[in-house]
């Protein structure tokens, strides 16, 4: 039974998840080094006027 052999397989699995975790690891790492700084809010309201409804 060819299909129990793990030779052709195995190898290819644990290269595919070995390439997405180290790029997942990579774009994680970049994306957590340049934070993006929050900016500061307005305190200013602004004032809104009644909206009169002509029925």
């Amino acid at each position: 039974m060819p299909q129990l052999n793990p030779t052709p397989w195995l190898m290819m699995m644990l290269m595919a998840w070995l390439t997405i975790n180290v790029m997942s690891t990579l774009i994680n790492s970049n994306l957590m080094q340049n934070p993006t700084t929050p900016t500061k809010m307005n305190n200013h309201t602004k004032k809104s006027t009644a909206w009169t409804w002509p029925w």
